[in-house]
Parts: structure tokens; C-alpha cells; sequence
């Protein structure tokens, strides 16, 4: 797990290699170990070292082979490695590491990209530079567990693991308006956009190969579809969904260092942990305690962990205000997913005790284990049985039904039925509460989200689940849940690892016929008969709660105090994010309900953000000049 960086450049050599420091310096807080950096002609190639497999020198990076011709940078970590490792020795391949960065490197000497990728199992983004074909290969994991940012313009090429590390070299434009409009409809910018102009996110499961000047990619792999035909039985589903879970859990306690675990109230990191003690490991798990407020979930998980006979620990979420430097830092671009802050929260005391830290993250998203898969499923459900003529029919009554109260659901339910995914997106309350409130600046004033102009249609309701899925997958799992995690416990020099990600539970659950998910009409049955089985029922019938921090109301109480920095003139109206006071009428109201509405939350974040930008971009302009990226 560590930061990686690189620079191919047309201009002098010096250039690439004083940029490439420079964004590898941003990263320090990703690889706290060990700094490297290795140069070719036009190329160079920066690295910080979390050191989690083979803590001596061989394992530092930049990795160059034995001839100086094939160099690599690699962030994540390769589970089954040391399989790949005896194939390369049964051809005749020596080692002088025992980590998994060798193994890339080898691979890719001997098989190519394309050969190499297919056989790797884990989390991953890495470049390679092929010195002989003057080649720049970057690739990102199957499931995007590891980030990869990069910038293109006149025939140069840069990467990093951030987009703050790309920004701290002085890549990338302004800050784009569009990507702000995201931020405010979702609370962070979606994959493949990044915050600046010019800088974009590589996708999961792609390799850029990079060849005089120009870029091309290609997907590599694609989750497997619902198998509809499939005999399999639920029972079935269960016991071979338990033997890859524990087989996921074994491959990922390779480590040389000490390892934790993360465990909400929930199921699926109880199933970790359950995991961990048939596999006889002694890990000690860690909960985030919202104390005193009906979202705690540590009691939950002190039941669990005393059903399990594991060490546990709760940490505090803070009773007073908190500085938001540690998301603006933590995640280079305004992220406000309301559990990040937790996740950095409870990150930075396990890092006094462990460098690897398991969680139960992805049990949720191909189980189908969210309230709002279910909607979609009887949504699409009832729009096979509807007639032809329903969806007409409704159109022309929707408006008699209220927007809110009780009869809004089934208001919703029935757009989803005669829309489908057009008519779910445009069911979420982001963008429309600034534009209602007349809120928006002059730099997004009369801005679209495609996203928000997908054409509703009855046809689409027939497959509405398959595509919220896939919605889902690519918005906010990608944008927001991986960088959540992966930016929280890298800002403390961890690295997370999420059995429920593993790329075989991953393309056996996908192929699951629905009614096998739903079996019973639960929410990830499967899971769910597991930690039954294995655990307790008491803890298999726990309700989906999600792993939060109560924002709207403790905003509105006992951190009312950071609202202040909406109030006044803000960043936000001066740069025209936000027209001139729209913001008082919406503080007195939250402060008068005591509830913050998630949309002023989005904004705190944002103003914080751009606060920090500012200064950075202060500090750059006063400071000595750096080589500039060519155009």
C-alpha cells in the first residue's frame, strides 16, 4: 500500500524528475516508510512506501528489472502472489524480494499486460515503463478499490494515486464547474471527472497504455450478469458464499505487520470477524461510537465481538466541533460522504496498533443488501405486470398525488414502475433543493447533469434493478465508498482490506438469480443465513443501519459552532458557486428544526475546500518558480 507517480515528458529530463518529486512529496502521508524515485530518459517514476510484505530494501520502489529497461510503481496489494511467483519460477524466473511488487514486475516481462492482469486477485493500481517500446502501462483494480488519477495534454503524460498530488505539481486547470455541480447533487465528484480541469480518474478494470504521445484504453474485465436460469438452490448460494468468504478473509491476513479489524453493528463485519476466529486469527476489532445517539452501533458490535470471544475497542466520536482539515487533506477533492469522517476518526487510533485493517465493506452492494435494491425489484416487478397503457394512464394523475408524506413513496414507486432509472434519479433531492431555493451562482447557473436528463420509459422499468445496480456501482460505490476508505486510513499510513470485495465472491454473488438474494424477502439473504448459522440470530436479524455520523442533527447542536463559516461572505458566493445570500435563509431554518439537511453539509465541506485551494494556489504563486508542464 503506498503512493505512486510518474511523468513522461517530451521537454528536458530535469522537469520530469522535479515534478515527479514533487508529487511524490504530496503523497508522504500515503507511504510513510520509505521514498523513491528513478529516472529514464524523459520518464520518471516516484513512490512512497507503506511497507506491508518484505519490510527490507528489496521491496522498496521504484522496482527496476535486472537491465534498467523495465521499471515499476505499484500501489495495493497481490493476494495470490506467491502463486503467480512459483509460475514464474517454474519458468525459470529468480526472485530477490519476497513482496508482491516483484512478482508485477516479472509478469509483465514475461506474459505482457494483458496476461499478467488476468491472473492477478486483489486491489491494485501500478505503472509500468517499458523503456525499450517507450511505453506508459497503467492499470486499476477490477472493483476500483485503489485510486489512479492522471493528466494528458500535448503529447505528455503524468500520473498519481491523488489528484491533490497531480494539483501539488501544478497539472490540471481550473476548478471545473461541472464537477462542483456533481459535488452538490452527490457530495463528491463522480468517476471518471476530477475536481480540476484536465485531470481525469483512470476506471476500474482499465488499462491506459500510453505510446508517442498518445493514450488508449480498454476494459479488461466486466462482472458477470444475472443468471436467471441458474438451478442453483439458496442453500447452495449459502454454503459456497461461506467457503469464499473465509478463503477471501485467509488471503488477506498476508502481511508482516499487525493486522485489525473494523466492526459496526451490522453483518457483514461480523461475518469478518467471524471469519478471522475459524481461521484462529487473534485480531482486535475497533467500533466509532456516536455516543448517545440513536445511530450508535457500538453496543451492537460489543455483542458481537462478546459472541465471538474477540478483543475489542470503542473509539469516541467527538462531543464538541472538529476541524475539517483532516477531510480536505485526507481526500485532496470535497468529499462529504457522511461516514468518512468517522472512518479517519476511527483510523487514527488503530494505526497506534495495526498497519492493515480488514473491514466488511462490499457485502451491501453485490448482495443486494440496500433498502432502495428491494424498491427497485418490486418497482420492476410491478412494471412487467402493468399493461401498455399504465404509464400514459399515470402521467396524467401523478400530479393529484402529494410530494410528500406517506403518499410520496407510492408516488415514487409508480414513477419507477412507468420510468425506470431516469425517473429513480430524478427522484433524489441534490441539486434540486439549491435550484428550488434559487441558491445557484452565476458559474452554475442553467448547468445540467446528464445524469438527471435520462429519458424516462416503461421498457426501463422492466429493468430497473439490474440498472439501479449498476447505477449504483458506478456512481456511488466507485465515487464515493472506495475513496472514502481508501483516502481515510491512507491519510494514517494504513491499508484497508475488504474480503467482500474480492473479486470471486464478487462474479459468483453477481450471477445470483435475485430471488436467491431476496430468498425469503430479506435483504442479502445470504449473508444474512450465514451470520444466522455461524453467529446468531439475534445479529442475522439486525436491520441495515450503514456505518455514520449523525450530521444533521448533532450539526444543529452540539457542533451548531461550525456553521459559522457559512455565514457572512463566503468563498462559495465570492468565486459564484453560490448566489449572494441564499445561505441565510436556510441556516435559520435548519437551526430553527434542528436538523441540518445534508445539502448544507455538502456546502460546509465545499466552502472548507475551497478555502484550502485558495491558500494553496496563494502559496504557489508566491513561491519559487517549478517547471511547468508542457501546454
Amino acid at each position: 500500500m503506498c503512493g505512486i507517480a510518474g511523468y513522461v515528458t517530451q521537454g528536458h529530463p530535469e522537469t520530469a524528475r522535479e515534478l515527479t518529486r514533487v508529487m511524490t512529496a504530496a503523497l508522504a502521508r500515503r507511504g510513510p516508510d520509505a521514498a523513491g524515485l528513478h529516472t529514464w530518459a524523459g520518464t520518471a517514476f516516484g513512490h512512497r512506501r507503506l511497507a506491508i510484505l518484505d519490510l527490507s530494501d528489496a521491496g522498496r520502489q521504484p522496482m527496476v528489472a535486472d537491465d534498467g529497461q523495465t521499471g515499476i510503481v505499484f500501489n495495493g496489494c497481490i493476494y495470490n502472489f506467491l502463486e503467480i511467483r512459483k509460475e514464474l519460477e517454474k519458468q525459470g524466473r529468480r526472485f530477490r524480494s519476497r513482496c508482491d511488487t516483484e512478482v508485477l514486475l516479472q509478469g509483465y516481462e514475461a506474459w505482457g499486460i494483458d496476461d499478467l492482469v488476468r491472473r492477478l486477485r486483489g486491489m491494485f493500481a501500478f505503472a509500468v515503463w517499458d523503456n525499450r517500446k517507450r511505453t506508459l502501462t497503467l492499470v486499476r483494480d477490477r472493483l476500483g478499490v485503489k485510486p489512479l488519477a492522471y493528466w494528458a495534454h500535448n503529447g505528455e503524460i503524468a500520473f498519481a494515486s491523488t489528484v491533490s498530488a497531480l494539483r501539488a505539481a501544478s497539472f490540471g486547470g481550473d476548478i471545473d464547474p461541472q464537477a462542483v455541480l456533481e459535488f452538490l447533487e452527490f457530495g463528491y465528484v463522480i468517476d471518471p471527472r476530477a475536481i480540476y480541469e484536465g485531470i481525469a480518474k483512470l476506471p476500474p478494470a482499465t488499462i491506459l497504455e500510453w505510446k508517442d504521445g498518445h493514450a488508449r484504453q480498454r476494459q479488461y474485465w466486466t462482472l458477470p450478469s444475472i443468471d436467471e436460469s441458474s438451478p442453483i438452490t439458496f442453500a447452495e448460494a449459502v454454503e459456497e458464499t461461506e467457503r469464499l468468504l473465509v478463503e477471501a478473509v485467509r488471503l488477506r491476513l498476508i502481511a508482516d505487520v499487525p493486522i485489525g479489524v473494523l466492526l459496526s453493528g451490522g453483518i457483514d463485519s461480523a461475518l469478518v470477524c467471524w471469519a478471522l476466529r475459524k481461521l484462529n486469527s487473534n485480531i482486535k476489532a475497533f467500533t466509532i461510537s456516536a455516543g448517545g445517539d440513536v445511530s450508535d452501533e457500538s453496543a451492537a458490535a460489543a455483542q458481537t465481538a462478546g459472541r465471538l470471544g474477540i478483543e475489542h475497542e470503542i473509539v469516541r466520536m467527538p462531543d464538541t466541533g472538529f476541524s475539517l482539515d483532516e477531510m480536505t487533506e485526507a481526500f485532496g477533492e470535497p468529499l462529504s460522504c457522511s461516514s468518512a469522517q468517522a472512518m479517519l476518526w476511527v483510523a487514527r487510533p488503530v494505526k497506534q496498533e495495526a498497519t492493515v485493517l480488514l473491514t466488511g465493506d462490499g457485502g451491501d452492494d453485490v448482495f443486494l443488501g440496500y433498502p432502495f435494491f428491494m424498491n427497485a425489484w418490486n418497482a420492476q416487478r410491478a412494471a412487467r405486470s402493468l399493461p401498455k397503457a399504465a404509464a400514459a394512464a399515470w402521467q396524467l394523475t401523478r400530479g393529484l398525488i402529494p410530494r410528500r408524506g406517506p403518499a410520496a413513496r407510492a408516488r415514487n414507486f409508480l414513477d419507477y414502475a412507468t420510468g425506470g432509472l431516469g425517473a429513480y434519479i430524478r427522484a433524489h433531492n441534490g441539486l434540486p433543493y439549491f435550484e428550488q431555493r434559487a441558491m445557484l451562482g452565476n458559474r452554475l447557473d442553467g448547468r445540467q447533469l446528464p445524469l438527471r436528463q435520462i429519458a424516462a420509459s416503461p421498457e426501463a422499468g422492466r429493468r430497473l434493478l439490474s440498472d439501479v445496480f449498476q447505477y449504483h456501482r458506478s456512481i456511488h460505490f466507485t465515487s464515493e465508498f472506495m475513496p472514502k476508505v481508501d483516502g481515510s486510513t491512507m491519510y494514517y499510513g494504513m491499508e484497508a482490506r475488504a474480503p467482500l470485495l474480492d473479486q470471486q465472491i464478487w462474479e459468483f454473488a453477481a450471477a445470483l438469480p435475485v430471488e436467491v438474494r431476496f430468498h425469503g424477502g430479506a435483504l442479502k439473504a445470504v449473508l444474512r443465513e450465514i451470520a444466522r448459522k455461524r453467529i446468531g440470530p439475534e445479529i442475522a436479524r439486525r436491520e441495515k443501519q450503514g456505518f455514520t455520523v449523525p450530521n444533521e442533527r448533532w450539526l444543529a447542536e452540539r457542533w451548531s459552532g461550525m456553521l459559522d463559516r457559512l455565514r457572512g461572505e463566503t468563498l462559495l458566493e465570492r468565486q459564484g458557486w453560490i448566489a449572494p445570500g441564499a445561505l441565510d435563509e436556510p441556516l435559520r431554518e435548519a437551526l430553527q428544526r434542528c436538523w441540518v439537511p445534508v445539502q448544507l453539509w455538502h456546502l460546509l465541506v465545499l466552502e472548507h475546500w475551497l478555502e484550502k485551494d485558495a491558500s494553496a494556489r496563494h502559496r504557489a504563486s508566491g513561491s519559487v518558480e517549478m517547471p511547468q508542464p508542457a501546454g
